[in-house]
């Protein structure tokens, strides 16, 4: 990977990348999020089971995990910049064809494949920008950053269900398809860090002999970050995560609806718990900021919490009490997305987070495409929305035990790294891209 600067900016021009990625999740994730606006709309409109309108959304999904690569690699050989600024166009152009109503196939190809590229290609390359710009405040930093889905998401699902209305849900994916290419003004600020052409090593010396120029190597994707267990471990908690975390949104709606409850009630729980996601959000990041313990260890309690919360939500049938649910599922959702990103830096280390990234993205895209479609199973086959929700939880739990795991190896990793007396000294404690591994 390219080499960038040992003491990132941590301030400065990197609030204004902030602000920028701030815009980008908000016109890729928040969207993404209000699917489940569409969900009963174009299941009316082609007459079609659950399980087979889950599939728009999965394919979605699916496209952005597995786009995430082609981000990352696109991404050291035309800057972070151009990926989002391509990434916004083909969102665009998902958005723009899905209203043309065509036959459901279109609608995978279009709401599905072209739209969740476009979000892979603004997404990752965005939170990757923030990252390398700072080290102190990265978990605050990106908890900003990353809260502009909950903002967004706040704000689109009365807007959404407002332009349904008005505009039927075409009409309305056409008009989010022409906000979709702001996501290019949000890539025109992406201003690249400027990269050490010398290795760390050499980089105070007064010369450069030529043998060590030679050594130099050229921007490339890590795909032996794989052979990495603490890595392979945190990618299998990524799976089941995944499979949890795009069933609550897409079913929560629906699920209130089949109670009874009014569609403006129903879109109204999305605001509150996109509201909670924020706070969420904003809470952990500011925590894990304070390194009053390990991010590994808080994501551990926020995700095994969040899973029981999933269990817990369909015991509420009146509208007070799913949103008293929904806004602790918000919160702890929040919580986990504020630092299971930048967990990564934690265990590859900075240089290796681009190609870090896009494997954890690629090898999740598995959990996010099988769990709607068999949470769609599910409810087909039970008639009932709650086990959607048991399903989801039950991921979260089995996810958690793979990130104490993680946190256990690096912990073992850390301790002979330091104490040369202990079994497994011999066991290298350095990255394929040549950085320590962190407590």
């Amino acid at each position: 990977m390219a080499r960038y600067h040992a003491d990132p900016p941590d301030g400065g021009y990197g609030w204004v990348v902030v602000t920028s990625a701030f815009f980008v999740m908000g016109l890729t994730a928040a969207v993404l999020k209000n699917f489940g606006l569409f969900f009963l709309e174009i299941q009316r409109h082609f007459e079609v089971l659950t399980s087979t309108t889950s599939w728009v959304t999965s394919t979605t999904i699916a496209m952005f995990h597995l786009g995430a690569p082609v981000a990352s690699s696109l991404s050291v050989f035309l800057t972070h910049r151009v990926v989002i600024i391509i990434g916004g166009l083909l969102a665009a152009s998902g958005m723009i064809i899905a209203s043309l109503g065509l036959e459901l196939p279109w609608m995978y190809l279009s709401m599905g494949v072209l739209q969740g590229l476009g979000i892979a290609l603004s997404w990752i390359p965005a939170n990757s920008m923030v990252n390398h710009y700072f080290v102190q405040w990265r978990p605050i930093a990106y908890a900003i950053a990353s809260s502009g889905e909950c903002v967004f998401a706040m704000v689109f699902s009365p807007f959404f269900q407002w332009l349904i209305e008005t505009y039927t849900w075409q009409g309305s994916l056409l008009i989010i398809g022409g906000l979709q290419l702001n996501l290019c003004v949000c890539g025109a600020l992406m201003r690249p860090l400027k990269s050490s052409p010398l290795p760390f090593f050499s980089q105070n010396k007064a010369t450069v002999d030529s043998k060590e120029l030679s050594t130099i190597k050229k921007p490339s994707f890590q795909w032996s970050l794989i052979q990495r267990p603490e890595l392979v471990l945190y990618i299998v908690f990524a799976i089941f995560a995944a499979a949890g975390f795009f069933i609550p949104p897409l079913f929560l709606v629906p699920y209130a609806t089949s109670l009874g409850m009014e569609q403006y009630w129903a879109a109204s729980i999305l605001s509150a718990l996109a509201l909670a996601d924020l706070i969420g959000r904003l809470v952990c990041g500011w925590l894990a900021s304070l390194r009053l313990m390990r991010n590994l260890q808080l994501l551990t309690i926020v995700v095994t919490l969040l899973g029981v919360v999933l269990l817990l939500l369909p015991v509420a049938e009146g509208y007070w009490a799913i949103l008293v649910f929904s806004s602790f599922y918000g919160f702890l959702f929040g919580c986990v997305v504020a630092i299971h990103v930048t967990s990564i830096v934690d265990i590859v280390g900075l240089e290796c987070f681009d190609s870090a990234l896009g494997l954890f993205m690629l090898f999740r895209s598995s959990g996010g495409f099988i769990g709607p479609p068999a949470a769609g199973l599910l409810v087909d086959w039970a008639e009932d929305y709650s086990i959607g929700f048991y399903l989801s939880g039950f991921c979260f739990i089995i996810s958690s035990v793979f990130v104490v795991l993680v946190d256990w190896l690096l912990q073992k990793k850390l301790a002979s790294a330091k104490n040369p007396d202990l079994p497994g000294k011999s066991e290298d404690c350095t990255t394929s891209c040549g950085e320590h591994v962190k407590p």
